[in-house]
């Protein structure tokens, strides 16, 4: 990137990838937390710092919407009951939230924050989170999954969205 570009403002495209990037590094961050007990000041400032924009041997990471991120983690802990229940409600009376995937989870906690405290389009919602869960499952059928889950959570928090 050269000097110029990095002083002018993100084009809508660059907007839309770093708001894409902030939700799977939210849904990274939700997992962390879980796994390590980290606070959320610690894991925020963590991603922030070491993770957003970083490269390493294996690529680069994009730049991450900040402010997204932030938010979307923010409410995801802060209404983590009322998503649960909601998922809860989504899911298979056979598979509460606590049995399924640690990283299903965190990514059904993090899309259900952005679908009940954000003003997203439900379907952005839906297509973002999917495209989530296909980074983290690409040979799997996790992706269906999420898909009638979050339309299920979709339909309920934001039926006028359809």
């Amino acid at each position: 990137m050269t000097e110029s570009k990095s002083a002018a403002k993100p084009s809508n495209a660059e907007k839309k990838q770093m708001r894409s990037a902030a939700r799977l590094y939210a849904v990274q961050a939700l997992f962390q937390m879980e796994v390590s007990g980290q606070t959320i000041k610690a894991v925020c400032r963590e991603f922030e710092t070491h993770r957003f924009g970083a490269t390493y041997d294996e690529g680069e990471f994009v730049e991450g919407d900040v402010d997204h991120f932030r938010a979307l983690v923010d409410h995801a802990v802060n209404f983590q009951a009322l998503v649960d229940q909601m998922t809860d409600r989504a899911l298979v009376a056979k598979w509460p939230i606590d049995r399924i995937d640690p990283v299903l989870r965190a990514l059904f906690r993090a899309a259900g924050a952005e679908m009940t405290q954000m003003a997203t389009p439900p379907k952005v919602v839906i297509t973002e989170f999917v495209d989530v869960a296909k980074a983290f499952f690409p040979e799997g059928k996790e992706s269906k999954f999420v898909n009638a889950v979050l339309d299920h959570m979709a339909h309920e928090a934001k039926p006028e969205g359809f």
